[in-house]
């Protein structure tokens, strides 16, 4: 029986447990509380309680023969993003015990293309913003760690109950940003059966791209979003100069996922946001 411990169980990692429990296996995935543990069993999910902010709490995690690390960002928490994917990493791979194969999840983030040009895993990764230099300063840690590690680099994640915007978009509110840029994006099932499918290949390349099959226009993005949920047809606006959003829209680039289709997954089950957002709304 194949063995997973999953650090982080939220949107992505309760999926890929849920995946790897109903064939069989025996899945652990880390909670922060213990609250959370009957949830995680109810999809059969073994819970460890265990915080990768508190080094003490990570020794009772178990040996496994394969490890996923996909602890998400909760800006809420006041904490750096820095602690919780640098720091909090860097505990989690001093406590893992044996010689597991680990996968890591990181974000297309680390691309710094403007041009709206086409990235993959060749493309140089050279950050400008805190998200992107995090991800990458988390994915060079793991590298240096020793394991047979293999690096995810997932495009936007959307699905039900987290899709880009909604609330925005019902409440006819403008979409801050040039409706004209690239959108990266892949639905959260398919993103937990690449994220089986790395777990699973042993001997695999070490780095993927993860998205669907057709990067979009914003406006096509949310116009379709829109139509899904009856809203007001979108409008956007300019970012201020300055401000979080003018930074983030330095980026335009669109994702190739064509290593990830021939290697991981062949075909995807919603290929792009014609089929993925009308599942998840």
């Amino acid at each position: 029986m194949s063995t997973t411990l999953i650090v982080g169980c939220g949107l992505l990692g309760r999926r890929v447990g849920k995946i790897l429990a109903e064939r069989g296996d025996r899945v652990f995935g880390t909670t922060r509380k213990q609250a959370n543990a009957a949830e995680l069993s109810a999809i059969g999910i073994e819970a460890v309680v265990a915080d990768v902010l508190d080094p003490s709490t990570l020794n009772t995690l178990p040996e496994v023969g394969r490890v996923l690390c996909c602890v998400g960002f909760d800006r809420s928490l006041g904490i750096p993003m820095r602690t919780v994917y640098v720091d909090g990493l860097r505990s989690v791979l001093g406590h893992i015990k044996g010689k597991p194969r680990v996968i890591y999840a990181s974000s297309t983030g680390v691309y710094a293309r403007n041009d709206g040009g086409w990235v993959d895993e060749e493309y140089p990764a050279a950050p400008r913003h805190e998200a992107g230099i995090v991800c990458l300063e988390a994915e060079e840690l793991a590298r240096s760690s020793g394991f047979d590690l293999c690096v995810l680099r997932f495009s936007g994640l959307y699905g039900p109950g987290r899709v880009m915007r909604k609330a925005s978009l019902l409440a006819g509110e403008p979409v801050i940003g040039d409706p004209a840029k690239w959108l990266n994006v892949i639905q959260i099932d398919d993103a937990a059966n690449v994220a089986v499918a790395a777990l699973d290949k042993v001997g695999s390349r070490p780095l993927y791209v993860v998205s669907d099959d057709r990067p979009i226009p914003r406006s096509e993005f949310y116009s379709l979003a829109a139509e899904c949920l009856s809203a007001p047809p979108p409008t956007f606006l300019l970012p201020e100069p300055g401000s979080p959003e003018a930074r983030r829209e330095e980026s335009n680039k669109r994702a190739s996922n064509r290593l990830m289709k021939l290697d991981l997954m062949t075909n995807l089950r919603y290929p792009d946001i014609q089929s993925g957002l009308a599942a998840s709304l």
